[in-house]
Order: structure tokens, then C-alpha cells, then sequence
């Protein structure tokens, strides 16, 4: 099985593309390293069924040549964070909605399967929680860019469903709710290693809002687990499923526990969202997924907790920071400086 996987020096995708190679597949990935990190696919390049196309989906030759040569493709590669949808809302848009056109165009000239990674933003403001997959949808205006990411996905949703309804491309849908784990970061925003850098740091802990939202954080491993299934369900075909934790907590509690388990000295501040993002910001109160249909189909339940989550990510960071592979403190903690990307295909 050659399998090609969009986005694959991301957090999510290299944690795939580790899994799949460790279950003895090809795998090849295609990342601009615009939000992806060499640092995340160091350790699974000596793999000798592995390849790594440093390049924009949007180059279709390239493209044309990756989808023909593999049987299946995880289209992985998106915007990711609420801070680059709030400061780059056209790089957010053209990359959601026209990486996907091109990878569902060419994956139906081959006739590939197609798993398409969505997102539960496209639930909007609903109130009605937890999410079901077939719930109607409540956005804010489109004079907030907030809700700009949560309509291209959709609009990758409909795309896909529409090549699966009238060209019969196999296609497959997946909404992730707040996936975290190790190599995750928190240069966009993402809030678990963007508080537990902080606090590792005796930083102060920095809640956006009044920290009453809440959110449930799924594990990454449980995550790959449960795509990789969907993947190869021959049911999962034309359908689309959420996958994440029921695990529901508040930000404010979230910081709390933060705290405790990494042994922080930090203050926990309240950053109000005009300060943190712009004016007129709006949040989602509520993002808990309804995960009955995954379950259902192929026996999904998270596995990870929350509280074990938080120490894994500490630890990823303390190994990390041993290696001293940390640049200095931007104000949220240290982060990550990526390598310079190669203009190669390795």
C-alpha cells in the first residue's frame, strides 16, 4: 500500500505517517512548510518507504505525479490556529478551499480514495451540544473573519461529497475536535502546549476570555487510530464523522490543571479576545463532539485522558528543551524555531 498524505510535516500528519510506516507502508508526504516543521518527520526519515515532496499542493504537476503513484491520499494540509485565521484570512481561505479543489480534481482523474480532514469549527455558534455530524450549522456574519476557516471547510465538505454524489469518487470526511499531543505547538494559538510551555517556563498562563468556554482534547495516537479506520472501512465511504474526546473542560480549569501537573509557579491572567485576536471577536461557547456514529461503525472510544495528555505533552517539551532545540521566549513560553526548508524533493 503507497499511501500519500498532504500536510505530512504537520503535528497531525507526522504522527500518521509514523503510524503507517510503522505498519509497513509507503508513505510519501507533501508539505510547503508554511505551519509544518522538518523537526516533526526528523526521526521517520530513515524509513527506506519513505518519501518527502517539500512543495504546495497547488502545484498540480507535482501533484499529478504524487496521486498517481499512490492508492490512497489523507489530505491533511490546511490553515491551522485561530490566530493565522484572524491575521491571514486570505492565505486561510485560498489554501482550504483551492488545496482541495486540486487534490479532489486529480484524485478523481486517477480515481483514488480521498480522506478529507475537516474540522468541528464548521459547527459555528450552535448551541445545540454535543455536535452531531448531521446538525444544522450557525455562523456569525462575514464581516468576522473568525468565521471565515469554518465556512471553507465547509465548503471542502460539499466539495467532497459533490465528487463522491456525481463523479463517484470514493471519498471520506473527518471533523477533529482540538486534537493535541507531542509536537504540537503553540505558535498559532493552540492552547494545551501554548499554556504548558508557559507554565514550564513560570510564565504567566494567558486565558483568553473569561475562560467559562469549554473545549474536549482528543490524543493525537487516538486520532490517527481512528482515521486510519475510517479509511479502511469500506462503510465509511460518502460519510462524514467526528472524532475527538467527550472529555469536556473549561479553558479556566484547563489552565488550572496545567498548572498543577507541570508543577507551575505561573499566574493565570485573563487576556480579553479584543486584546488577544481583534475587535468584536467571537468564541464558541461549547465544542463537545457526539462520537455515537464513529463508535458505532468501527467501536471508537478516546482512550487517552486529558490529565495524561498534559503530561505528555510536558514531557515531549522537557525532552525537548533538554535538547536544546528551543528559541527564546516569544511571551507565550518558548516555541519552536523550524529548520530552513530544502528546496528539494528528499
Amino acid at each position: 500500500m503507497h499511501v500519500l498524505i498532504t500536510g505530512g510535516a504537520g503535528f497531525v500528519g507526522s504522527h500518521l505517517a509514523e503510524t503507517l510506516l510503522q505498519r509497513g507502508q509507503n508513505v510519501t508526504i507533501i508539505d510547503d512548510l508554511s505551519t509544518g516543521r522538518m523537526e516533526n518527520i526528523a526521526h521517520i526519515r530513515q524509513f527506506p518507504h519513505f518519501r518527502f515532496a517539500i512543495e504546495t499542493i497547488m502545484n498540480e504537476a507535482v501533484m499529478d505525479r504524487l496521486v498517481s503513484e499512490c492508492d490512497m491520499i489523507y489530505h491533511l494540509a490546511s490553515a491551522v490556529g485561530v490566530e493565522l485565521i484572524v491575521n491571514r484570512p486570505v492565505e486561510v481561505i485560498e489554501r482550504c478551499i483551492l488545496g482541495s479543489e486540486v487534490v479532489l480534481k486529480i484524485a478523481n482523474r486517477y480515481k483514488k480514495k480521498v480522506l478529507i480532514t475537516s474540522t468541528s469549527e464548521v459547527y459555528g455558534k450552535s448551541s445545540k451540544v454535543p455536535f452531531s455530524e448531521d446538525d444544522d450549522r450557525i455562523l456569525g456574519p462575514t464581516t468576522k473573519s473568525r468565521w471565515s476557516y469554518s465556512c471553507s471547510k465547509a465548503i471542502d465538505e460539499f466539495l467532497a461529497l459533490a465528487y463522491h454524489k456525481e463523479k463517484q469518487l470514493p471519498v471520506v470526511l473527518v471533523r477533529l475536535f482540538n486534537t493535541v499531543g507531542p509536537r504540537q505547538t503553540g505558535q498559532y494559538g493552540m492552547v494545551v502546549p501554548r499554556f504548558v510551555q508557559a507554565a514550564m517556563s513560570n510564565q504567566p498562563i494567558r486565558v483568553y476570555g473569561d475562560g467559562t468556554q469549554s473545549r474536549c482534547f482528543g490524543y493525537v495516537g487516538d486520532v490517527v487510530n481512528a482515521i486510519t479506520a475510517l479509511m479502511n472501512h469500506p462503510e465509511a465511504v460518502g460519510q462524514i464523522f467526528n472524532i475527538g474526546s467527550n472529555e469536556e473542560v473549561s479553558i479556566m480549569e484547563l489552565a488550572k490543571r496545567v498548572k498543577a501537573i507541570t508543577g507551575s509557579k505561573s499566574e493565570i491572567v485573563k487576556i480579553p479576545y479584543e486584546q488577544a485576536y481583534e475587535q468584536g471577536f467571537e468564541d464558541m461557547a461549547r465544542r463537545v463532539p457526539d462520537l455515537t456514529k464513529i463508535k458505532k461503525l468501527i467501536g471508537y472510544t478516546p482512550k487517552v485522558k486529558l490529565d495524561d495528555i498534559i503530561a505528555r505533552v510536558r514531557d515531549y517539551f522537557a525532552e525537548q528543551r533538554q535538547n536544546s532545540k528551543f528559541s527564546s521566549s516569544n511571551g507565550y513560553g518558548e516555541v519552536f524555531t523550524p529548520e530552513p526548508a530544502p528546496a528539494a524533493v528528499v
